[in-house]
């Protein structure tokens, strides 16, 4: 496809047009020319492909999809590898949904352990971060589909992060922030990059020429169409010029009529537009011309996989002989997360998991005992819910408890309080 010479039949209003979404997930089509509309649709952890309504904070209801561990879960693992292998299997789930990018690897740093998003995030180490994601990537694209590296850059909080300001001297943007990212480009190539809400030193990573010219384009000689993230634009005729291709979601609040008036008024030039459509129209037919419509894959088999990726991540923190038990030991579960168990964060990578298995249900072979011991909509204890679990628990050889926040507590959108556990689950 020469999408150079197809641009040149374009009017300057498609141009404009084309440089935001066509919807909430859709980028725009040009029938007359051909050009199909092809969707892009969350991550990472597993899809999150929404039929009916759309929103990007996980509310409404997405299509069953395999939910693999999250960022901060598999990075434990330290296995490349591992990221690779659930990559390409991402990329299979995407090829069968006709979804031509999918929006992840999220590798922001963990500034604090606070921040809301962290359970997406893989490190507070720039390294690890880097190459758990370069290989993400190359396994999801040798499926022909496209990534959305995210969120550049430097957003590390979810508090007030639609007008917040990164302050980050060079040195540490160079050292700490920047690495993760400038690994994946380099290495993986990803065919996208997202842009991130916050401003860095003061100016919107939406519309910084140096952020998504100077540094990745020119110096990382990255190749690929940069995205916003949902609602993250601020100045549209500045973004373009700057390096900001695509604005998502589409098509909304008139920013393609002042693309438009800016090129008619000589306040930017239609070159600039041109850069940007060709840059969104290199992926979308990379993902067309490569499609595999009757692309199948075994949920089970893929559910499976999930389950092996957890298990390689699991840390074991420390073993004063205890471990491990025995089958015939006589071992109680306690907590209400071992038949409900939490596996995911909330927000834009929510996925509606396929098939959840408990750990009472997945130990029924080894009979094991129950108690609830606290409720998950409240952080008051509970004392009835105790004493059945301070029974269960004398009455075993061992007791395993399950602990950990709740859904109110961890989610996109807000950062949390504190680090406590629930105050129902310390009792």
């Amino acid at each position: 496809m020469d999408i150079k010479q197809l641009i040149t039949q374009m009017t300057l209003e498609e141009k404009a047009k084309f440089c935001s979404g066509a919807d909430f997930w859709h980028v725009e089509g040009l029938e007359r020319l051909g050009i199909p509309s092809v969707m892009v649709t969350d991550g990472p952890c597993g899809l999150r492909k929404q039929a009916g309504e759309t929103d990007h904070l996980g509310l409404n209801a997405s299509v069953k999809a395999i939910s693999y561990p999250t960022g901060s879960c598999v990075a434990c693992s330290f296995d490349r590898e591992l990221l690779r292998e659930s990559g390409e299997y991402l990329g299979d789930e995407c090829q069968a949904e006709d979804v031509a990018v999918l929006l992840g690897p999220a590798v922001n740093i963990k500034r604090s352990p606070l921040c809301g998003r962290n359970f997406e995030y893989f490190s507070e180490d720039p390294y690890l971060a880097g190459e758990l994601s370069a290989a993400y990537i190359s396994g999801v694209q040798s499926k022909n589909v496209g990534t959305s590296l995210k969120h550049f850059a430097a957003n590390s909080q979810e508090h007030r992060r639609m007008t917040s300001s990164s302050q980050v001297d060079e040195r540490t943007l160079r050292e700490i922030y920047l690495p993760a990212f400038e690994k994946s480009v380099k290495q993986a190539k990803p065919w996208t990059i997202m842009c991130s809400y916050n401003r860095l030193n003061g100016e919107y990573a939406s519309e910084s020429h140096r952020l998504l010219t100077e540094i990745l384009r020119d110096e990382w000689v990255f190749e690929g169409a940069v995205m916003s993230d949902w609602g993250a634009v601020n100045d549209r005729v500045k973004g373009v010029p700057a390096g900001m291709d695509l604005e998502m979601p589409g098509p909304g609040n008139g920013n393609t009529e002042k693309l438009i008036a800016a090129v008619k008024a000589g306040e930017m030039k239609e070159s600039d537009l041109d850069a940007a459509v060709e840059r969104i129209l290199a992926f979308v037919f990379k993902y067309i011309e490569n499609r595999k419509p009757d692309t199948k894959f075994d949920y089970e088999g893929h559910h499976e996989k999930a389950r092996q990726m957890a298990a390689e991540s699991m840390v074991l923190l420390k073993n004063d002989g205890i471990l491990p038990l025995k089958k015939e030991d006589k071992v109680a579960f306690i907590g209400k997360f071992a038949s409900e168990p939490r596996f995911q964060g909330g927000g834009s990578s929510h996925v509606n998991s396929y098939k959840v298995s408990g750990s009472v249900e997945a130990a029924k072979e080894y009979g094991v005992t129950y108690a609830q011991g606290y409720d998950t909509k409240t952080q008051e204890p509970d004392g009835e819910l105790i004493s059945q679990a301070v029974k269960t628990a004398r009455e075993a050889q061992a007791a395993v408890v399950f602990i950990g926040i709740t859904d109110a507590m961890e989610s996109e959108g807000f950062d949390r309080a504190d680090m406590k556990i629930p105050a129902c689950q310390e009792k």
